[in-house]
């Protein structure tokens, strides 16, 4: 009888322990330079359950086969847990055979913003003095610190609906040595950088107070009929998503002003043709990043905390 060792179980503290935030953003860049081929992943699984959504998330590269399992439990808050929960399963690519066991939650917590810093990184301005963040979980949170490892902030905005929680979250950062404070939506109109990561189904702010220098990053969304973005941003502004395919799927943020004829689908730029400079950034107009999380980036950054 062959004994088979226990599976390790890599936990949250490990996760964050092995991979920071800039090692996350700098290996998701490292793949797609390299030739990774978002459009070839595989589809994400929803289901709707009960008490909110069931995802399932699988993903191939030469070395390894991974899929996660998360889930969305919206009345979960109310009753002292989180919003999104999951748990990470790793494999060997020629065999399949289980290899790691991974928090789930805190892999998204870190790819989640190391994906979108991997695109700020080249559609930022140089300077970012003000970055303003929609939210107050752990997205927000985790975009606050992928940013600072890519720009130089000299001070953050928080804008949420629940004032505590923003209150919170802005005491938190100020206590690890940036400036951060609660504010209002139309603290956009001199944001070189703003980050939206709420579960907010309509426009978020007035896209007109954008500046054209500004940065948006979108990732709460990932249905057709909800959207952060306003279509007066998205209509002036260079337009870049994970993948086409997925972005005309479930990227309400563009789908919505796509449907209402104020901008059209061959505006859209892959992620990949940034990070690689096949697609140069317009610096004369904001630049949008609507993501709405894809499988290759947690087997890339579940890989990453392996070999780590």
């Amino acid at each position: 009888m062959t004994h088979t060792p226990p599976l390790p179980f890599i936990c949250a503290d490990e996760v964050f322990a092995r991979v920071s935030f800039e090692d996350a953003i700098r290996a998701i860049q490292r793949e797609l330079r390299a030739g990774l081929d978002p459009s070839a992943d595989f589809d994400r699984g929803i289901l709707d359950v009960t008490a909110g959504q069931l995802l399932l998330m699988p993903s191939q590269s030469a070395d390894f086969v991974g899929v996660k399992v998360a889930t969305v439990a919206p009345d979960n808050p109310a009753v002292g847990k989180e919003r999104i929960q999951g748990l990470y399963l790793l494999m060997d690519a020629a065999t399949l055979s289980p290899v790691a066991l991974l928090d789930g939650t805190a892999l998204t917590t870190l790819r989640t913003p190391a994906v979108s810093a991997a695109a700020a990184d080249l559609l930022a301005p140089a300077q970012v003095d003000h970055l303003v963040v929609f939210g107050s979980g752990p997205q927000a949170w985790g975009h606050i610190e992928a940013m600072r490892a890519i720009r130089t902030i000299r001070t953050v905005t928080i804008v949420a609906r629940n004032q505590d929680r923003a209150a919170q979250l802005a005491s938190r950062v100020s206590a690890s040595g940036l400036p951060a404070s609660v504010g209002t939506a139309a603290d956009v109109r001199d944001a070189q950088l703003v980050v939206c990561a709420t579960t907010a189904r309509t426009p978020l702010f007035d896209g007109d107070l954008v500046p054209d220098g500004c940065c948006i990053i979108a990732v709460g969304s990932h249905e057709v009929d909800a959207r952060e973005l306003p279509s007066a941003l998205i209509s002036r502004s260079q337009l870049v998503v994970e993948d086409i395919a997925v972005a005309m799927r479930e990227a309400g943020d563009l789908l919505i002003p796509l449907g209402e004829g104020v901008v059209t689908a061959d505006a859209f730029i892959p992620l990949r043709a940034i990070i690689t400079g096949e697609t140069p950034v317009d610096q004369t107009r904001p630049r949008v990043f609507s993501s709405s999380g894809m499988s290759w980036e947690d087997l890339v950054i579940a890989a990453e905390v392996l070999r780590r």
